[in-house]
């Protein structure tokens, strides 16, 4: 099961924050801080798994990320979860977000929160995967804006 999703930048800000599993916020700061301290150290052609921080959980939990340009996705999992699979699901989920926005950036994710979240939402629900076909998550985003589009003719 996917316990957490963090998406944070180079410089160790956060873009999307998405816990799965209950934690005050404080303790979801330091996992954030935590997370990037971990993932940001280490090279780009070594392993994209590494096992959990001491506050998320320890070596029961795995890290799974992918550094694409200036942005960290990174996937905390429980022991059940394939790593290779969710290499998989952080590729399908980028590539979508790339598909809807065209070129994604790091401005997108914070300029269209609400869109990134419905994009997110569609692919992972309450830490489970719900669907990895990206073709099939795009239909459903662009349902959603032509829902949107209606409604604001509607209103004027």
């Amino acid at each position: 099961m996917i316990k957490a999703i963090l998406i944070f930048n180079n410089h160790g800000k956060p873009r999307l924050i998405r816990f799965y599993q209950y934690f005050a916020e404080d303790m979801q700061q330091q996992i954030i801080r935590e997370t990037f301290h971990l993932v940001s150290k280490r090279d780009d052609n070594v392993c994209n798994f590494l096992e959990g921080g001491s506050l998320i959980g320890g070596s029961d939990y795995k890290l799974i990320y992918r550094h694409y340009a200036t942005l960290y996705f990174v996937f905390c999992v429980d022991s059940s979860e394939s790593e290779l699979g969710i290499l998989d699901l952080i590729q399908v989920f980028v590539e979508t977000l790339d598909k809807c926005f065209e070129n994604v950036c790091e401005l997108d994710l914070i300029f269209h929160m609400d869109k990134v979240h419905y994009i997110l939402q569609e692919v992972v629900m309450g830490g489970m995967v719900l669907e990895t076909n990206m073709n099939e998550i795009v239909a459903q985003v662009e349902l959603q804006n032509r829902m949107e589009k209606s409604e604001v003719n509607q209103v004027i």
